[in-house]
């Protein structure tokens, strides 16, 4: 199960017909400090990996469908037994020549002498002004030293452009390829926590939880967590990103677990909120039921044609008008949703794209007023939530709340794929409904 080297052929190729005579320039994913000397994992950019499928560091990879000869150029760390011994295997030059289906491949010693040859004929330059400052500074250096000497060759990059809009909308809509790994991703994570569901009990520590969530992914054959685990107990579900889960989790306490594995580079992104001890309080309950009619409102919406904003829209209709009948919000609806007086207890969208990224690439918004349209092979997250923080205060005109209300936080979330027909829940194997919650 994978992604085949046609496959990173074919996606090279749509992008060269989008980008006719420039140049674009991919960087690998830096490598990152834990501590000391001591490094964190690698993890290949999600851009370089989607195009390439190679998996090392110290790389760029160029695409200039306008040279007459090398159209996929790759730039790699040579072979070097001593530094293999230390730090691991390398493909080096010649093997991921033969490998990754690239025209020519060079030493990445050689980026400055060789990279000027691919751009001196294009018109411009694709490139994303990412988080490597050295290497923007590279690009930035080698593009102004391109436009001097333009008056005297007649030809070069003249503008330098965002490689990010001309990508991200191939990225968006997921190959059968890529549905098979997103598949396995969100059936691991669906394994993962119906573990924890059956783990977790008053007295234990909500790490014991991740514990089991991550040891499930490797057991799996998953890469390890997509993100960090969320197991928050307690008040700590009113915590949109926590991620000590160092508390012991108490009898009639809720406990909020947002967890995803990562499988082949691809990601699931699962939430479900349920009693420690088996049981909700009627408060509980009663906003449990309250997000969880949300949820499935605003999954009705994901079908072909719709905009991605009529799920968040109708999940904040569904929420308001629940929080209206308990008392929590007063006034009239229309007005509580135009001026958000709502946020106190829900502050975030109610979900986003999924797939390479946790937060997947693809826009939103195609310029202020228009939102995206929903197409066969995109996948998203539906989200929607109510935290009910022990600190929260009401904005302007709106009620106290109740100490019953507070430290209750619940969200709900599912993976979610855009059929020809409508949508498939890829999640749907972690049960959610009230009985099923209680046993």
């Amino acid at each position: 199960m994978g992604i085949d080297q046609t496959e990173y052929r074919h996606r090279r190729e749509r992008l060269m017909e989008k980008i006719g005579n420039g140049t674009a320039i991919f960087r690998s994913a830096p490598t990152s400090v834990m501590h000391n000397d001591v490094e964190y994992v690698f993890r290949q950019d999600s851009d370089f990996f989607y195009l390439t499928g190679f998996n090392e560091a110290e790389a760029v990879a160029v695409l200039a469908p306008h040279h007459l000869e090398h159209r996929f150029i790759l730039f790699v760390q040579p072979k070097d037994q001593e530094k293999e011994t230390w730090t691991g295997y390398r493909f080096g030059v010649e093997v991921a020549k033969e490998l990754f289906g690239a025209d020519a491949v060079y030493p990445i010693n050689e980026l400055k002498e060789k990279l000027p040859g691919y751009l001196e004929k294009a018109d411009r330059i694709y490139y994303h002004l990412g988080r490597d400052r050295s290497f923007n500074d590279t690009i930035l250096s080698l593009w102004q030293g391109l436009m001097a000497t333009y008056p005297k060759r007649g030809t070069g990059p003249i503008a330098l452009y965002d490689s990010n809009p001309v990508l991200h909308p191939l990225r968006l809509i997921k190959s059968p390829a890529e549905l098979e790994l997103m598949r396995k991703a969100t059936a691991i994570s669906a394994t993962a926590h119906n573990r924890a569901r059956s783990f977790a009990q008053p007295g234990r520590y909500e790490y014991e939880i991740q514990a089991e969530i991550e040891h499930t992914f490797r057991l799996e054959g998953g890469m390890g967590p997509a993100y960090p685990s969320i197991v928050a107990s307690g008040a700590n579900s009113c915590i949109l990103h926590y991620t000590e889960n160092g508390r012991q989790m108490q009898d009639h306490e809720l406990l909020l677990i947002d967890a995803g594995c990562s499988y082949g580079y691809y990601n699931g992104d699962i939430t479900r909120t349920f009693p420690v001890g088996g049981k909700f309080t009627p408060e509980q309950k009663t906003i449990y039921e309250l997000v969880l009619s949300a949820q499935l409102k605003a999954i009705a919406q994901v079908k072909p044609g719709n905009t991605y904003n009529q799920i968040h829209d109708r999940a904040v209709r569904v929420l308001v008008e629940g929080l209206l009948d308990l008392g929590l919000l007063v006034g009239e609806i229309e007005e509580l949703i135009k001026e958000e007086k709502y946020k106190p207890f829900y502050m975030h969208r109610t979900g986003h794209w999924l797939g390479l990224d946790v937060h997947d690439a693809g826009v939103y918004k195609c310029g202020e007023e228009v939102w995206q349209t929903l197409q066969p092979g995109q996948i998203l997250t539906v989200e929607p939530g109510i935290y009910i923080s022990p600190y929260i205060k009401p904005v302007e005109g709106q009620p106290e709340v109740p100490e019953k209300w507070r430290g209750i936080g619940i969200r709900i979330e599912d993976d979610v794929l855009v059929t020809v027909e409508g949508n498939e829940v890829l999640t749907a194997a972690v049960p959610k409904s009230v009985t099923e919650m209680e046993l």
